[in-house]
């Protein structure tokens, strides 16, 4: 049973009733004598890495999950992702249910998905220029109008794996296999298997199809000096960074992995035959 002294709030502002059930848990908590501080989550922002706590609250959707990902993560802390969005494929528990899965959890009755995270550095000119952690996604694309870029991508000990002219390159987590990978013709993996899935954006090439590969292999992606258009690296969906031409990307597996209670693999399924319809009429 985990003793929980300090729990930590994610409150997405952007999601109207965030702030009163962000009241109500923390009234709750304080009477169980639990120290509570809250961070704030408006769309587009790194990872806040000073944090301590014993469980955190993701007060939002998908995106605020994702951001609670990358701030939790590299200390251990599980996720209680809770959604006040749309069905989201990350953001499982409802509203009303987050005592009851809370109280499940200190009884150590509900269940924990361990997701595979990928961190990503930029190398310029030998330097690291910047660096971060995913939980869905790393897209590298066309920042201007001309939207076709050249990129070189090989995996680990400098296996050559092509030459890619094509409008960017989607390198996804199976978390994020059901996010723009997906919608870009990419394959849906298992959420708590480990591998990477590398997508090309409409390329120019039509025998250019994604393919997945080992999770342990460093991917390296590489930015040819010839270009028509400014080259733009965005981690999940948040974080973008501008590239220049002969930048190297990283991206590797990261030593953490996103915990997340109460939103395994049955509702991932759940929620993927709700979204594509797979169960033939009303989902039981």
């Amino acid at each position: 049973m985990p003793e929980i002294k300090r729990a930590l709030l994610i409150v997405n502002l952007h999601k109207i009733n965030a702030p009163i059930l962000a009241e109500e848990i923390t009234g709750e908590l304080r009477r169980r004598n639990m120290e509570v501080a809250s961070l704030v989550y408006e769309g587009a922002s790194e990872a806040n890495q000073q944090v301590q706590g014993d469980i955190c609250f993701s007060l939002g959707g998908d995106g605020t999950v994702l951001y609670a990902a990358r701030t939790m993560a590299p200390q251990g802390i599980p996720i209680l992702p809770i959604n006040l969005g749309s069905l989201g494929f990350i953001a499982a528990v409802h509203p009303d249910e987050w005592a009851q899965v809370f109280d499940r959890w200190i009884r150590s009755d509900a269940p924990i998905s361990r997701r595979f995270m990928l961190e990503i550095t930029v190398e310029r000119r030998g330097r690291i220029v910047a660096s971060s952690a995913c939980l869905n996604d790393a897209v590298i694309s066309a920042s201007g109008i001309a939207k076709l870029i050249r990129l070189q991508v090989a995996s680990e000990d400098r296996i050559r794996i092509g030459h890619f002219r094509s409008d960017g390159l989607i390198v996804a987590t199976p978390t994020g296999s059901t996010a723009y990978s997906v919608a870009a013709g990419g394959p849906i993996l298992d959420p708590e298997i480990e591998a990477v899935i590398i997508n090309p954006i409409c390329p120019f090439t039509l025998s250019n199809r994604p393919m997945v590969v080992p999770a342990h292999e460093t991917i390296t992606v590489e930015v040819e000096e010839e270009q028509r258009s400014g080259v733009l690296l965005t981690v999940d969906g948040q974080i973008t960074e501008p590239l220049e031409p002969k930048d190297r990307i990283f991206i590797r597996k990261a030593p953490y992995q996103a915990l997340l209670i109460a939103s395994d693999r049955e509702v991932f399924y759940k929620v993927l035959r709700s979204k594509l319809n797979w169960s033939g009429g009303p989902d039981a």
